[in-house]
């Protein structure tokens, strides 16, 4: 397990680190500084106006405009699907990243810097293609898929110098040890990454994998779903314009390409997507023992207590549950609640549904589709599984299910038998929140767990007595929008965490060092 990625505050407010054998470890993080300049770094904590990541003066002024570097990107277009083409591109990277290039704090800003290029000057060319792969509307697509990873790039952007800075021991931790010995950890990075995106967010959750890789100082290659195929195209079009093709590669393609890769050694391998999936990874990366993140998903229940504002649950739970179709490994897949205020919530969830997609939701602009024909079968399929309160209305032609929520569903009845995955929200009663802490903790652990309660005791039960991805009060899926928070399963939603310094942790190794004083 890796230690917790260190913030810029605990470092400046660690008293030790003025301490002048603290200082003697510290050594300057991977930027061009001459010792004058390391010196009044040291001696004046704060914005540096030398720091490539921070501009002058106490406001934060706009970044740089930055421009495509121009290459030829024929040739990063290639085909994987042989084990020897993807052992010559793994080769490839692994030569880049060995020569060192990428550890520089000015190669890695310039990569995140880039990316945000794309993502501001594309923006209209991923719109469209998330409209086509999966009926995204704009708002949706931009707010989800565009602004999202633009935010994690300006946060990193702003701390990844503070965050790379090395961590020093106090004194009183080398004792026993010579006068003048040093230690402290560092980040470094592991080297050649894979990252392999999923289909129901393939602009997010390629980007913002590939920028914490990048942040940290890797080679990485990069598997946008082919399940999103225009999404695809654009991205694996786009980025060898923009990053830094030595290090960067773009690999398009399904199983014989995604094969093929996982054949090889990497230095670590990050997948979203489903544990059927997420399994095949993990045996694959076993052989090379290439440590892996998964970020999968499950069944995240969502706990309303009697005491909760029924009309503000409902609206927040519509608006988290549908939002993609339903197509979201962190929205609501249940909800549990007792059995008069599962009746009475009935009727605020529909009405919550027609409020945020009108009447006929198959003509609101902001109502997504389901990616494929066996996807809208398979969940099709479970539209009887309990007493229809609202929706049901499918298309396979369009791909279209309404937004529907199920009354009375039985704990063992097929939509509770597995991650729904889709626009269907069931609602199952239990007793109490007794009831409802036993029927979470017998099923596998979440990705989330969320409640709407003005109990504190009862957030205490649910924090203490449950386990999960992350647990959420109030609002779900919101805790994905705070940078400095893991965004993580456990068990079998996942495992590994990122997002903002997690992502750092997750692609770096931390690395003790020990200085002893030779005389």
């Amino acid at each position: 397990m890796r230690p917790r990625p260190r913030t810029s505050a605990s470092r400046s407010s660690s008293a030790w680190r003025r301490h002048p054998t603290a200082r003697a470890f510290c050594a300057p993080p991977p930027t061009r500084c001459s010792p004058a300049c390391w010196k009044r770094r040291r001696r004046a904590p704060g914005p540096d106006p030398t720091s490539p990541v921070r501009p002058p003066g106490p406001v934060r002024q706009p970044r740089p405009p930055t421009s495509p570097p121009h290459r030829n990107t024929e040739e990063h277009h290639m085909s994987v699907s042989a084990p020897e083409q993807a052992a010559d591109l793994v080769a490839r990277l692994r030569g880049t990243f060995r020569t060192g290039r990428t550890k520089s704090l000015e190669w890695r800003v310039r990569q995140l810097r880039q990316l945000r290029a794309l993502l501001t000057e594309h923006d209209k060319d991923l719109a469209e293609a998330l409209y086509q792969d999966l009926h995204k509307g704009a708002a949706e697509a931009h707010a989800a898929e565009i602004d999202f990873p633009v935010r994690e790039i300006d946060h990193t952007l702003d701390n990844l110098e503070d965050w790379l800075y090395p961590e020093s021991l106090s004194p009183e931790a080398l004792t026993g040890f010579p006068e003048g010995s040093t230690a402290g950890t560092r980040y470094d990075p592991l080297g050649v990454v894979l990252v392999i995106a999923p289909w129901n967010y393939p602009a997010q959750l390629f980007l913002v994998p590939l920028l914490g890789a990048l942040a940290a100082g890797n080679a990485v290659v990069a598997k946008p779903s082919e399940l999103a195929p225009a999404t695809s195209c654009v991205l694996a079009r786009l980025l060898p314009e923009y990053l830094d093709t030595d290090a960067v590669a773009v690999v398009e393609g399904g199983i014989p390409e995604t094969t093929a890769l996982l054949e090889q050694r990497f230095d670590h391998i990050f997948y979203t997507g489903n544990g059927t999936v997420g399994r095949i990874v993990m045996r694959a990366a076993a052989e090379h023992l290439t440590p892996v993140t998964l970020e999968l998903g499950g069944k995240s229940p969502a706990f309303v207590d009697r005491d909760a504002d029924l009309g503000q649950t409902a609206r927040r739970l519509v608006k988290a549950k549908f939002q993609n179709a339903g197509q979201t490994c962190v929205a609501p897949d249940y909800v549990l609640a007792d059995p008069a205020t599962a009746r009475a919530l009935e009727g605020e969830l529909a009405k919550a549904v027609e409020e945020v997609y009108g009447s006929e939701p198959a003509a609101s602009p902001g109502y997504g589709r389901l990616v494929n024909e066996r996807h809208f079968d398979r969940v099709s399929a479970l539209l009887d599984s309990g007493r229809t309160v609202t929706g049901g209305q499918c298309d396979r032609a369009t791909k279209y299910i309404a937004p529907t929520v199920l009354a009375e569903v039985s704990p063992d009845a097929p939509v509770m038998r597995e991650e729904i995955f889709g626009p269907v929200l069931p609602l199952v009663e239990v007793a109490d929140l007794n009831e409802a802490i036993a029927f979470i903790n017998d099923r596998d652990k979440p990705l989330a767990l969320y409640a709407f309660t003005g109990s504190w005791e009862t957030r205490r039960r649910l924090a203490q007595e449950t386990s999960s991805g992350g647990l959420g009060f109030g609002l779900p899926m919101a805790h994905l929008r705070v940078p400095e928070l893991p965004f993580g399963g456990v068990g079998a939603s996942g495992m590994g965490a990122y997002h903002g310094p997690y992502s750092l942790a997750t692609f770096s190794h931390r690395k003790a060092v020990l200085d002893v004083p030779l005389s």
